[in-house]
């Protein structure tokens, strides 16, 4: 029965004869997830048989499936396989299709970028010496499809900051993103508080320092998590930052923008952020806040 193929899913003690035994009878409904990245088999009770792929390894290329197979953990065997004379095609008919074809567009596009920019994602993070001064550095680069944070970015600019806040460096992250990466899903949403989850750590817990600078333009989920949680918020003049873009706020709410809402001066205006520096001034701005904050060469 479909309730017993379905008990040998489970981890655990499992009777691998048992499994066989009702192979020829038993009814199995796969369904697939993705979410980004990865790929997973369930069963119809929502058990996960196995994970396909890895969001710390750049874009993966959505896996078609070719006949219902499903692969179901046991204690004697790794793996013992149970199919069905059904068509997938018939559950997915021109999903699948479209799907790797968008699949595909993104990995072209992806290579494309990196060719061109000789970049491996849309972010720099290192350490060095600003004016004697040890600083741990992210700079993003919207030549790279256009600064967009996706689990690639937000897995360096974490570990960044972890490295940060475990050799008391303080922290500056040079912000230029058009927001998350909607090709790679809620992977690149999760971002947002993986990072901001960092942050508090290294802010609150560690005491330590730390200094966004908005370059033009900063918007969506940049915006909405890290480069508004410094404490010092530092942005070049002119700078456009928002969350949502003028045209998608009117075309929402039916209201009209006023012109210059979402540029660095008006948000100065406002309190949202701290200081407006050019960029020759930059430097030496960012020497004197560190000095003052007790950081020396």
């Amino acid at each position: 029965t479909s309730s017993s193929i379905l008990e040998c899913s489970r981890f655990g003690s499992i009777d691998s004869q048992r499994c066989k035994k009702i192979k020829a009878t038993a009814s199995v409904t796969i369904s697939r997830i993705r979410t980004g990245g990865m790929t997973a088999l369930k069963t119809p009770d929502n058990n996960l048989i196995s994970f396909l792929g890895s969001h710390f390894k750049g874009p993966i290329n959505p896996i078609s499936i070719s006949r219902a197979t499903a692969s179901y953990a046991t204690k004697q065997e790794s793996y013992q396989k149970y199919e069905d004379d059904f068509d997938p095609s018939e559950l997915f008919p021109p999903v699948e299709d479209e799907d790797e074809e968008a699949g595909d567009s993104y990995m072209n596009r992806y290579e494309s970028y990196q060719k061109d920019t000789g970049l491996a994602d849309a972010v720099q993070t290192g350490t060095g010496e600003l004016n004697g001064i040890p600083i741990a550095l992210a700079v993003m680069d919207f030549q790279f499809m256009g600064g967009s944070m996706g689990s690639v970015v937000g897995e360096k600019i974490t570990r960044l900051i972890e490295y940060a806040g475990e050799n008391s460096l303080p922290l500056i992250i040079v912000c230029a993103s058009g927001g998350a990466r909607m090709q790679e899903g809620s992977l690149s949403l999760m971002q947002m508080a993986k990072i901001s989850a960092a942050l508090y750590d290294y802010q609150s817990n560690k005491k330590l320092f730390y200094i966004p600078i908005l370059t033009s333009p900063t918007t969506g989920g940049v915006t909405a998590s890290f480069a508004m949680l410094g404490d010092i918020i530092i942005s070049e003049p002119g700078a456009y930052i928002a969350f949502a873009g003028k045209r998608v706020i009117e075309e929402t709410l039916k209201i009209k923008v006023p012109d210059g809402v979402q540029q660095a001066e008006y948000l100065f205006e406002k309190g949202q952020i701290d200081l407006i520096v050019p960029r020759p001034l930059m430097k030496d701005v960012l020497t004197e806040l560190l000095q003052f904050h007790g950081f020396q060469p």
